[in-house]
């Protein structure tokens, strides 16, 4: 700004006046961004206020709460997820923990690089003086929580810009409110990186392709090769429809006569030196891999060898196979009509191409221009690539088809958003008013109902995971929480200030127990068939020996990693450079990794009653074995197998319809034989 002296009309004054800077009176406002400018265009309302759509930062506040409530509340869906990731990062954090064969030298197929990515999330609760192991475990969840809700957040942007602003409201919803964003958001799972990185990925490749735009196509191929080099190798197939529309698809540009050739080695070019960059990637996760196992590995290789190269005797079927329906099921349990609706986007698509063109902003391309269908079914293409390519393994689980959760939302809010405009079209067909149309409500309320159903069932679903098997969660939080505590308060080792009195007493966890004197007792909390729901050593007090018993698996058990002797520093070379002679590739069982049940001070084990007649030797019923064993802390655990079909799948308020269900007990037990001498001594003196 300027200041300028001017003379008003009366004569002998003078007053300041605050003049622009010229060139700040030349800068031309930044144009506004036509809202129908996406590859599905709105027939109707175009001269209207749109509906509310809102920005990056709304978007990502309104996910974030979401997903701070899912690091908090949600279940370990999967036991890879414990012992191959939070166990090894356990023991960077603390030098001890669980080791699978995955993370033995001798196979390497398991990074330490993404592991190490999740490490300094840990110190953040000691700098808080936090005093449990317990919050760096949530304090992991919720950095992955903060980081997918960005992710999601830049992903329903894209779609609000690039494609349709009604197509993006449906989408944020989606991501909101289905059960399976809500498991995969914050899972400390190579596929949940990749999730992330996908989401990245699309936020450029949706933008239309054109010579003049590099970054997009640097930014999109650094993104995918992120996901597949940090992550999981195999999410590339992700990129398939990306790399065919880089090299195939001229998207903004127009291609004369003869010019073919030429904008065909550019953009191949382009790829390729977008490929080189994006391939840098692997030296910092080769080296610190290779450091990490003492030799040079480089763990996507491994992976891929493993599990498509590791012939006839290994391989990922030594691990379970299922039916080719696994994933229609699972994923209509985790997004319930969702499913159906993306799996419809494409013949949607053509559809509207035949009977609604108009929508997709074009009447008919020319030569040499290319068709927003085609652009728009290259983006619909990946998750029906991905869903069959997993539908064909006859090893499958829940999380491999996380990295196209957000991809299944995108293809089924372009099917509502689609169907919506052949009503539309319908409308104006037999009313011959396009003014009336514009003007009705039942095309609002009509996808209003789908996306409002599909969120409705979301968190049905999401309170039925809570209240029907949270329960080992449940569990590992009362042993710390009241049972240390009591311990140390009828031994005598119980601070004065906050000793307890009487058989209820309570230890709150918003005062914590020093619980360092657990020490002493050299206590041994064991599990047998309940192995694969332990969630870990994050939720084990320090002191506290974690071993298995016997039960009916008979497959390879991991083994507790060397025990690190530099404790103070943040490698612990000693245990990833320790080949173990007791791991192997082949699932095969390992005696040694058993102790004796009278040996546990405390075990965990499920109880089904409506089962009783199931138990055999190597899985008698604990619980109920009052001679032996006393019930610590019991909490309902769902039995799936004798519950009414629909409650045991959804949750709603009503004692009616959870009446319906057959539940366990998920029990804490406590050895009476070794506790009785523990508890009737006093340690210390009041």
């Amino acid at each position: 700004m300027a200041a300028q002296i001017s003379s008003p009309a009366m004569p002998g004054t003078q007053t300041l006046r605050l003049r622009r800077q010229a060139d700040a009176l030349s800068k031309p406002a930044p144009p506004k961004r036509d809202r129908h400018a996406g590859l599905l265009q709105d027939q109707l309302r175009r001269s209207q206020r749109g509906p509310w759509t809102p920005g990056l930062s709304v978007a990502f506040r309104m996910l974030i709460m979401i997903r701070v409530g899912g690091a908090m509340y949600s279940n370990i869906q999967d036991c890879d997820e414990v012992f191959n990731f939070f166990e090894p990062l356990h023991y960077l954090f603390k030098g001890y923990g669980f080791q699978t064969w995955e993370l033995s030298p001798e196979y390497a197929i398991r990074s330490w690089a993404y592991i190490l990515l999740h490490f300094p999330a840990t110190l953040v609760p000691g700098l808080l003086n936090a005093t449990s192991k317990r919050s760096s475990f949530f304090a992991v969840r919720i950095m992955l929580g903060a980081l997918c809700s960005f992710c999601e957040a830049r992903f329903y942007r894209t779609v609000v810009e690039q494609m349709n602003y009604r197509m993006g409201r449906y989408l944020l919803f989606m991501l909101m409110f289905s059960a399976g964003m809500w498991n995969a958001s914050t899972a400390f799972l190579p596929s949940s990186f990749a999730m992330y990185t996908t989401m990245l990925a699309c936020s450029y490749w949706f933008k239309p392709s054109s010579n003049a735009d590099a970054y997009r196509t640097l930014a999109t191929t650094v993104y995918f090769a992120l996901g597949a080099i940090v992550g999981w190798p195999f999410a590339l197939a992700i990129a398939i429809p990306y790399v065919f529309e880089e090299l195939a698809v001229y998207g903004h540009d127009k291609v004369g006569e003869g010019e073919w050739q030429k904008w065909f080695m550019t953009r191949l070019a382009r790829l390729i030196g977008s490929g080189v960059v994006a391939a840098t990637i692997f030296i910092p996760v080769v080296g610190i891999d290779s450091l990490a196992y003492n030799k040079l590995e480089i763990t996507p290789w491994n992976i891929i060898r493993y599990n498509i190269f590791g012939g006839s005797e290994r391989g990922p079927d030594l691990y379970g196979t299922e039916p080719w329906t696994f994933y229609f099921l699972n994923l209509i349990l985790n997004f319930n009509v969702l499913l159906p609706l993306a799996l419809a986007s494409i013949p949607s698509l053509g559809i509207t191409y035949r009977f609604d063109r108009r929508r997709l902003g074009f009447t008919r391309p020319g030569t040499n221009e290319s068709s927003p269908f085609t652009l728009m079914a290259l983006r619909l293409l990946p998750f029906y690539i991905w869903f069959a390519i997993l539908t064909l393994q006859q090893h499958k689980e829940e999380r491999f088809m996380y990295p196209v959760y957000p991809l299944l939302c995108f293809n089924a809010a372009t099917t509502i958003y689609l169907v919506r405009g052949w009503m539309e079209t319908t409308y104006v067909f037999f009313t011959k008013s396009p003014y009336q149309a514009s003007k009705s409500s039942i095309f609002p309320w009509a996808t209003f109902t789908i996306v409002g159903l599909s969120s409705v069932i979301g968190i049905s679903r999401i309170l039925a995971l809570y209240h029907y098997y949270h329960a080992p969660l449940d569990v590992v939080s009362h042993f710390e929480f009241s049972e240390l505590p009591r311990l140390l308060n009828v031994t005598g080792l119980l601070p004065e200030q906050i000793k307890r009195t009487g058989p209820s007493a309570k230890y709150e966890k918003d005062a914590p127990v020093d619980l360092t004197p657990i020490a002493m007792f050299g206590l041994n909390l064991c599990i047998g068939k309940e192995w694969y729901r332990f969630p870990g050593h994050f939720h084990v007090p320090h002191s506290v020996s974690v071993n298995f018993i016997k039960s009916g698996f008979d497959g390879m058990l991991p083994r507790h990693f060397v025990e690190s002797t530099g404790s103070d520093a943040l490698w612990k070379w000693d245990g990833t450079r320790f080949v173990p002679p007791d791991l192997n590739d082949l699932n095969r069982e390992e005696p040694s990794r058993y102790v004796d049940p009278s040996t546990c001070d405390y075990l965990v084990d499920l109880d089904f009653p409506d089962r009783a007649g199931s138990a055999s030797p190597l899985e008698p019923r604990y619980a109920v074995e009052e001679k032996t064993w006393e019930r610590v802390a019991c909490y309902k655990f769902l039995d799936a197998s004798t519950s009414n079909p629909l409650t045991k799948l959804l949750w709603i308020p009503l004692s009616e319809w959870t009446s319906l269900n057959s539940y366990g007990d998920y029990c804490l037990l406590k050895n009476k034989a070794r506790a009785e001498p523990r508890e009737s001594k006093i340690w210390a003196s009041g």
